[in-house]
């Protein structure tokens, strides 16, 4: 297995950066654009998953890079919390 010198080479890293640009723009459609708290906290956590992906790589150790994973794996729930919210206030489609 080759060794990953980057967070960048992270396939989830570059996953969640390519979510974080849906979420960008699911938010700024409609009457989601206008729900300033809701766009906001979705948003940070939508960041979140991306940031904590880098951060705990930079710091070094697998036990800080695991625990940093989590946190970014609690951040994806959070995030699909709030879409679930957003479909039930019509803000999205199941689709």
């Amino acid at each position: 297995m080759a060794k990953i010198n980057s967070f960048e080479e992270i396939n989830a890293w570059k996953e969640s950066r390519d979510f974080n640009k849906v979420i960008y723009g699911l938010t700024n459609k409609g009457e989601f654009e206008k729900d300033f708290d809701l766009k906001r906290q979705i948003r940070r956590a939508s960041v979140s998953i991306s940031s904590n992906i880098a951060e705990g790589f930079e710091r070094n150790t697998n036990k800080e890079f695991i625990h940093f994973l989590y946190i970014s794996k609690a951040s994806a729930g959070e995030v699909r919390s709030q879409l679930y919210l957003a479909m039930d206030l019509g803000y999205l489609e199941e689709k």
